[in-house]
């Protein structure tokens, strides 16, 4: 399975690059990323980056999905997107496209904010709610961090913001702070589902390929009609989250994309569950034990299904946007 997108020739070659990379580090880190040039994505060149967008984003986070490295990847990228964006000129752009510092997003400003990703790590945080966008050094006066590890594998961390916060620099307030908010939690909603997607292909092609492998009977079990058929229901259910992904990605900046955002939500919500259940029983004992990716990536692709929110606000504002 693969993304039909119009891709731009940078978003082809980050692609290619990915692939070649991934083929010889099947479990990258943030380090070998940045040295591949990857934490420059959503960066203007003229700052030391090397632009891109939707396309892009979702190019590369269908191509982390299975190496289980999106997480992280992710939650840089859409700190650095929005400093770009609400900020230009800032100064230390140039030092987060080259992965020398690192950023991660909070959509709130006040309060506790739970389970950030990307936070543990970071050397920076931007703190968006719907009042004030503000850019935070994570060992700021006024803010605590407690690190998380989760269940996939993963590494976030509970926020604490204090009354006595000291911020680096306002980036925006008001209706500007609101707007962006709206804008970051779409782009992370929609490289989400992006995500899902390339560990749904993943979890598809082991799933056959095991299944052409496995014999009982003296034949193998991909001649077994019930099996055939549950593995093209779990091929359909990828194909339709997959489509309304792809819709998502190329509404971004229209009208009509929040709408398509909660559509991509509440299928991918629905069938990453759908094909990761499906993928560990068509797998047998196998599909539970910790010498197989397939393991880690359900588990990922459930982490995914938690993040994307409530089905019912999803289908609400679908509703209202319709």
């Amino acid at each position: 399975m693969a993304f039909e997108l119009p891709l731009t020739e940078t978003a082809t070659l980050l692609q290619q690059s990915l692939q070649r990379y991934l083929a010889d580090h099947p479990k990258p880190d943030f380090a070998g990323l940045a040295e591949l040039g990857l934490m420059a994505v959503g960066v203007p060149e003229e700052a030391g980056g090397v632009g891109g967008g939707a396309i892009e984003r979702a190019a590369i986070m269908a191509e982390l999905g299975p190496a289980l490295a999106g997480s992280d990847w992710l939650a840089h990228h859409l700190g650095a997107s929005l400093l770009a964006r609400l900020a230009p000129d800032h100064g230390l752009l140039a030092a987060l496209a080259s992965g020398e510092a690192r950023i991660a997003l909070a959509l709130d400003d006040s309060g506790e904010v739970p389970l950030v990703p990307g936070a543990a790590e970071a050397d920076w945080l931007i703190l968006a709610g719907p009042a004030q966008t503000l850019l935070v050094k994570a060992d700021a006066s006024g803010l605590s961090r407690r690190r998380r590890a989760m269940m996939d594998g993963s590494v976030a961390a509970d926020l604490s913001i204090g009354s006595g916060l000291e911020a680096d620099s306002v980036l925006a307030e008001d209706v500007d702070a609101s707007a962006a908010a709206e804008w970051a939690r779409d782009v992370r909603q929609t490289a989400l589902c992006a995500e899902a997607a390339g560990l749904m292909g993943r979890m598809l092609a082991d799933t056959a390929a095991y299944l052409q492998q496995r014999k009982q009977f003296g034949v193998a079990i991909a001649s077994f009609q019930v099996l055939r058929h549950r593995l093209a229901d779990m091929q359909m259910a990828a194909l339709k989250a997959e489509a309304l992904t792809e819709r998502a990605v190329l509404a971004e900046g229209t009208p009509g994309w929040g709408h398509a955002v909660s559509a991509a939500a509440v299928e991918t919500i629905d069938t990453v569950r759908t094909v990761g259940e499906g993928a560990v029983q068509l797998h047998g004992g196998m599909g539970v034990t910790e010498e197989l990716s397939l393991g880690g990536q359900f588990k990922r692709g459930l982490a995914i299904a938690a993040a994307l929110g409530s089905k019912s606000q999803h289908l609400i504002r679908h509703a209202e946007l319709a």
